[in-house]
């Protein structure tokens, strides 16, 4: 089985929220955890959850650091195992708080991937120098391998 569900916004630990903008509720939240479970569980299953990386004409980054106040995290970060945009794909279940980042940012519109860097930064979970390839065009980009 795969689920190819949508999201709103992911944050860098890999909660998504598809049912509202902040405190506006834009959806219901319908089946999505339901299909991501199945998925999961279905052998040879995929989970994936494919959103654009931006919105507003590449103005707002939908990888962001940490959900919007008041957004509700549909799909909690223990069931996401792929994130996709059009700039790759990150593989995120079982990864480390550190690895998510790194994954998420590396399919984050390249405008953003600065700033999602220096929030990692401030919350100390990786210092830029620390990553293997700092010019982000890593292990995650166009890739769906474990």
């Amino acid at each position: 089985m795969v689920a190819i569900n949508s999201a709103i916004e992911v944050d860098l630990t890999g909660q998504v929220c598809a049912e509202s903008i902040g405190t506006w509720f834009y959806s219901g939240f319908g089946g999505q955890l339901d299909f991501i479970r199945g998925a999961a569980r279905s052998k040879w299953g995929k989970p994936i959850i494919a959103l654009p990386a931006t919105t507003k004409n590449d103005t707002i980054s939908r990888i962001v650091p940490r959900l919007k106040h008041g957004a509700g995290v549909l799909t909690g970060r223990a069931n996401v195992h792929y994130v996709v945009t059009e700039f790759g794909a990150a593989y995120l279940h079982g990864k480390t708080i550190r690895k998510r980042a790194e994954a998420l940012i590396q399919i984050a519109h390249p405008n953003f991937r600065s700033e999602l860097y220096e929030y990692c930064e401030k919350q100390r979970w990786f210092q830029r120098n620390e990553i293997d390839n700092p010019d982000m065009r890593g292990e995650y980009a166009l890739t769906t391998t474990r």
